[in-house]
């Protein structure tokens, strides 16, 4: 009597899947699985293979029928040993070739060694596998996938999820929907040659067939599942890749730019003082009040402009090295001849000379109320200290983000009452104005002066706040959008079968499962473990930490080193056909391969030294 076409489906695919398994070994491909199984050797193999560890001692070759009973046997009890459970068969049912049995037990291996950790029964895997081709395949007209039987019998499934994880491999919206057997095809073919993945199915097992075996497509699927998760990895270490370049690149715009600027205003305050140095008074009344008109236009003009340049440079370091200790990665020091020591003690010259610019003048023009004088000049003075007090403390902050934050924060409120003072010191300026004071050598600031700087000491204040907010904002980011919240509701709701908010460890495996998080069962058990707590739950917040821990982009230097591996696929040596199989764009790639150490390959190609760049970079013995 012929077999069901069930069984001969079971039989192909399955032996299909034995053998991918058995050729880690090179042994010779099983062609029967009702008499290559019978002595056991075959099983054991599989077994020692899929548990990665040895069954002991067993009959290689055996003769008689008790030996190969006893290699079933032992295979067997291997099996239970696992926590598998095995119902209605026994070593003889393998030993006399009962394919049925033979299928069922394959078929129990292949859901918890294939799939991921399941129980008895394997209902939670199968969902979870499922919920997994919906989410993949759900934007894609044509394709409802339902069920692991028919709805992958006209092949445009397996075009929907090579598409959405390899564009480069297929255009989906070209297909001929009505080709049945040649969308199949075509899948099957890139599948094997493009992914790797093991041609355990037929065309003619799937395409038009009323109602396909559900096991073998699950097992099929499955490996599709598996190769897909591990793209998804290399595509998310890529773009880690990505942005830590986008940072690196910013940081070093942001060098140039200060090294330029800090040059540039060195050079002009240079040239005024040389100015300065060289001017003469041809002892008229009219040549001191027009040098000191030039004087005060000099204030208004060319002081205010580097006021605020000086302002901008410091905030613009502190930005700087905000943003690297952000990220991980090594201080940022100026040459000393564009330090900020060297442009405060330029600075410092520089007040002395406009001190003595404005006491030769005034003592060309001198009508001077000495009482108002200091009045004005105290009051000046200690507010410009006090000016000076903040952008000091600007430009000193370094150090946590948070602890940035807090002093801020307090300059912020403490710098805001100072208007109070900047009116009194108006009414002082009118009062000297009214007098005919127009110098005062006790102070170099007047009115304008502090009312300009004031309000740029107020501005760097409320940009220093905002930047440090987000930066602490941007080294928070998980990228958690309402969407990924939604889709992780969904999924944890999913499997929430008892609506207790919480997830035992099958149901917590099997989210994680659907989401394209996988582990062996040891691995899944210690994650169990610490995200619960100790519980024999998870509950929802839980679930969602993990989700954040486990997928956002922490952009630190460690976490990009791991990166790269993950891109090199674990070589200490990474190739331009790793980066762009990472997706990084091309612009990116070539300035990581003109920065990063060449290495000559065994084959004579290229490679390049990824971890001394990183090395290099992090400022230290590299310990990412």
């Amino acid at each position: 009597m012929a077999n069901p076409q069930w069984v001969n489906t079971q039989d192909k695919t399955f032996r299909k899947w034995l053998n991918s398994k058995l050729s880690a070994r090179h042994l010779k491909p099983v062609e029967s699985l009702k008499t290559d199984l019978s002595d056991g050797v075959n099983l054991i193999h599989l077994l020692e293979i899929l548990g990665n560890e040895s069954l002991g001692k067993y009959a290689s070759n055996p003769r008689l029928r008790v030996q190969k009973c006893e290699n079933v046997h032992k295979s067997l009890e291997f099996i239970k040993s696992r926590g598998i459970g095995l119902y209605n068969i026994g070593a003889e049912d393998i030993v006399d070739g009962n394919l049925k049995l033979i299928l069922g037990l394959i078929w129990t291996l292949i859901l918890r060694f294939t799939i991921t950790d399941i129980n008895a029964e394997g209902l939670t895997a199968k969902e979870g596998l499922l919920l997994w081709c919906q989410r993949k395949t759900a934007c894609y007209p044509g394709v409802n996938v339902t069920d692991f039987s028919s709805s992958w019998n006209d092949g445009l499934a397996f075009c929907a999820l090579l598409d959405i994880h390899r564009p480069d491999l297929i255009d989906f919206d070209k297909l001929d929907k009505n080709d049945h057997a040649g969308n199949m095809a075509l899948a099957f073919k890139l599948a094997t040659e493009e992914i790797g993945i093991p041609a355990l199915l037929d065309v003619e097992d799937v395409c038009d067939v009323p109602k396909p075996d559900e096991r073998s497509l699950m097992t099929y699927i499955a490996y599709w599942f598996h190769a897909f998760s591990h793209l998804d990895r290399i595509e998310t270490a890529g773009r880690r890749v990505e942005k830590f370049v986008e940072v690196m690149q910013g940081a070093w715009d942001m060098q140039h730019n200060f090294e330029k600027r800090m040059a540039e205003l060195l050079r002009q305050i240079a040239n005024i003082q040389q100015q300065w140095n060289d001017a003469t008074f041809v002892g008229t009344y009219t040549d001191a009040k027009q040098q000191s008109f030039a004087f005060a236009q000099y204030k208004k003009t060319s002081k205010r402009a580097w006021v605020a340049e000086k302002a901008d440079l410091m905030s613009l370091l502190g930005n700087i090295k905000t943003k690297l200790g952000t990220y991980g990665l090594k201080d940022y020091i100026p040459p000393p001849h564009l330090s900020v020591p060297n442009l405060d003690r330029v600075w410092t010259l520089l007040m002395r000379a406009e001190n003595q610019r404005s006491m030769t003048i005034n003592q060309k023009i001198r009508e001077i109320k000495e009482w108002l004088r200091k009045q004005f000049s105290t009051a000046a003075n200690e507010f410009a200290l006090c000016l000076n007090t903040v952008a000091m403390e600007i430009s000193g902050l370094d150090g946590d983000p948070e602890r940035q934050l807090r002093i801020v924060r307090e300059l912020h409120m403490n710098i805001v009452p100072l208007e109070l003072e900047l009116k009194r010191i108006q009414q002082l300026s009118i009062d000297c104005e009214e007098a005919n004071i127009e110098e005062n050598d006790h102070t170099v600031h007047s009115y304008d002066d502090l009312e300009y700087e004031y309000g740029l000491a107020k501005e760097s204040v409320t940009k220093k706040l905002g930047f440090l907010e987000n930066q602490i904002v941007a080294r928070n980011m998980t990228n958690l959008t309402p969407i990924q919240l939604e889709e992780w509701e969904s999924v944890f709701r999913h499997f929430d079968r008892d609506h207790t908010n919480t997830l035992a460890e099958l149901e917590f495996s099997a989210a994680l499962a659907s989401l394209g998080l996988v582990y062996d069962e040891d691995e899944m058990h210690e994650v169990f473990e610490d995200v619960g707590e100790g519980r024999s739950s998870v509950t929802f917040e839980q679930f969602i930490r993990f989700m954040v821990e486990e997928t956002e982009d922490q952009n630190s230097a460690g976490q990009v080193f791991q990166s790269f591996r993950e891109v090199a696929d674990g070589k200490n040596y990474v190739t331009e056909v790793d980066l762009r199989h990472s997706l990084i764009p091309d612009g990116m790639i070539a300035d990581l391969v003109q920065n990063m150490p060449e290495v000559t390959l065994e084959n004579g190609k290229k490679g390049y030294d990824y971890e001394g760049y990183m090395k290099g970079l992090m400022g230290r013995g590299g310990d990412a």
